[in-house]
């Protein structure tokens, strides 16, 4: 077996899909079809009723290409909270464990619905101390656009 470090975890070994070959600096692995094999350990991760580590959290979020402080940006957290967690200096807080599981798997399936919501919700953060105006049509209260 390979232990498969390469990820960034530390509990990901191999069985098969990898071969050795020799290279102009020693002995050095190749692994077949890297990417499905990080969607295989993205899949796993958010399957496991384990809360993430620190470490996984981060594969999560950089099999995602998302920088910590746009992960921060997205789910109301600051950069350093978010390093905080990486780093094991605090745990991945539960909700921010089942954001980071939803985020991924709609990453993997395409879907960008519950991203969008977010960020929607986001940008009407950035409003909440604007006025709201209502308006009475007929029997009814409407907004008013500001």
């Amino acid at each position: 077996m390979y232990h498969y470090t390469g990820c960034g975890l530390r509990n990901v070994w191999l069985t098969n899909g990898y071969h050795t070959r020799l290279t102009p600096y020693g002995e050095g692995v190749v692994i077949e079809d890297v990417l499905g094999l990080h969607r295989a350990i993205g899949s796993c991760l958010i399957s496991n009723r384990k809360r993430l580590t620190g470490a996984e959290f981060r594969f999560l979020r950089k099999e995602q290409e998302i920088s910590q402080k746009r992960l921060g940006e997205i789910l109301g957290a600051d950069a350093q909270a978010i390093a905080r967690w990486e780093t094991g200096k605090t745990s991945v807080p539960k909700w921010a464990d089942h954001f980071a599981r939803v985020l991924y798997h709609e990453y993997v399936s395409g879907d960008g619905t519950v991203r969008n919501v977010i960020e929607k919700l986001n940008t009407l953060d950035a409003h909440e101390h604007a006025k709201l105006r209502f308006r009475r049509e007929g029997q009814d209260w409407r907004a008013k656009a500001a």
